[in-house]
């Protein structure tokens, strides 16, 4: 496929999604470090992304039960990152399945 092609195909490509009304979200990292979130809260926009990171040397487990978002993101290590879309607005609690104590809020404006 030629270039002039390849960038004609991206060109309309950008040009539905930004017809749709679809908007591409910010994305923002949490951590997890010393059995606590590095955040107590923070306020995102709709579309945005966060992603969890372990920074610990050992598992967590990432859920929320709000009816706003529900997930529960699985056990996963050090090193690891998992990642949630924020879709409709509201303040989500999220906590830690394997550590009582690890609590955060998310605001989505």
């Amino acid at each position: 496929m030629n270039q002039r092609l390849v960038t004609s195909i991206i060109a309309i490509a950008s040009g539905l999604i930004m017809a749709s009304g679809a908007a591409v979200g910010k994305e923002y990292t949490v951590g997890q470090a010393g059995k606590a979130f590095t955040q107590d809260k923070i306020t995102i926009s709709v579309g945005d992304v966060v992603h969890f990171e372990n920074n610990d040397p050992f598992f967590h487990n990432v859920f929320s039960l709000s009816s706003t978002k529900t997930f529960d993101l699985g056990s996963y290590p050090k090193g690891d990152a998992r990642s949630v879309t924020f879709d409709e607005p509201g303040v989500i609690e999220v906590e830690c399945a394997l550590h009582g104590d690890m609590f955060m809020l998310i605001e989505v404006e």
